[in-house]
């Protein structure tokens, strides 16, 4: 299971990634097309060309992390623009992705900031 606790950041690759790329390529293109550090503690998402897969780069202590996901129906409401400059978003976004939702979600409720019952 993806735990995100120690995540400090979440990069999407925008537009379609070859997901026949495996650990070390996909730190390759995080690391020279991105110019980000793939040994961060930062989640590095990647989409293929029909939507339907996804895998996500992670780096944890002396290891890298990849996880696969594939859809048996459905598409990600992924961003279809190219850039060589990943899409830099919240956790909480990349959850509406991981659930079929678009990142530019209006029905989401807010934030709640607790306060103290008197």
């Amino acid at each position: 299971m993806l735990s995100e606790a120690s995540v400090e950041r979440v990069y999407l690759a925008s537009g379609s990634t070859d997901l026949r790329k495996s650990i070390d390529g996909l730190a390759v293109l995080v690391k020279e097309e991105f110019e980000l550090d793939p040994f961060s503690p930062c989640l590095f998402v990647f989409c293929n060309r029909k939507r339907d897969k996804l895998k996500i780069l992670r780096w944890e202590h002396n290891g890298f992390w990849l996880y696969y996901r594939r859809l048996e129906k459905g598409k990600f409401q992924w961003p279809a623009e190219a850039s060589s400059v990943p899409l830099k978003i919240s956790r909480r976004e990349l959850r509406w992705l991981l659930d079929g939702l678009s990142l530019e979600q209006r029905q989401a409720h807010p934030a709640v900031t607790a306060r103290t019952i008197v």
